[in-house]
């Protein structure tokens, strides 16, 4: 049985490097075809102006074409392509926030008949910080501090948060126990 495998946190966590990571390790380990969605991608597609000012203020999104369209588009595309996916007999992961989604990746999951694990990946701020500032995405830091207190204090992460301050991937992969993270 296919199976969906989410991971959420605040930006500079290592969503998508240890996604990556995952993936590879999952189909060294069962031999079979897995499917990976990087949310970040979807974003990526809107081209926006040069000239909006900062993408985020005081942990809000400023812009002309409203976030709220924005974030709707993306998790549409992403719960169709997993969708597809799954149908094929695939396992997906997924790396993108979670804020109040989670109903929808639980009803794709319901729908699929499939297995929905749920990791919420966390750092301490300094960890964040430089990651983020590693990447060049400096304006991003304040937004990813927003998102880190946002996502450990939602009731529905307790018991599927994993610090990843001062490791490497390869032991967050390692250490992570898939069957404590399901939904």
């Amino acid at each position: 049985m296919p199976k969906i495998i989410f991971v959420s946190g605040p930006c500079g966590c290592g969503k998508s490097t240890f996604v990556d990571a995952y993936a590879r390790h999952l189909v060294d380990k069962d031999r079979k075809t897995v499917y990976v969605i990087h949310g970040d991608d979807f974003h990526g597609g809107f081209v926006e102006p040069e000239d909006k000012g900062d993408f985020f203020v005081n942990g809000e999104a400023s812009d002309s074409v409203l976030w709220e369209d924005i974030l709707k588009f993306n998790w549409d595309c992403i719960i169709a392509t997993a969708g597809r996916a799954l149908q094929q007999g695939m396992d997906v992961l997924i790396d993108y926030v979670i804020e109040t989604e989670l109903p929808r990746v639980q009803n794709l999951a319901a729908q699929n008949g499939t297995e929905l694990y749920y990791i919420v990946l966390t750092a301490d701020e300094a960890t964040i910080e430089k990651r983020i500032r590693g990447r060049g995405d400096i304006d991003m830091i304040e937004r990813a501090k927003f998102l880190k207190k946002e996502l450990e204090a939602m009731p529905e992460n307790s018991g599927h948060l994993y610090d990843n301050s001062n490791k490497t991937t390869e032991e967050t992969v390692n250490e992570i126990v898939l069957e404590d993270y399901i939904v």
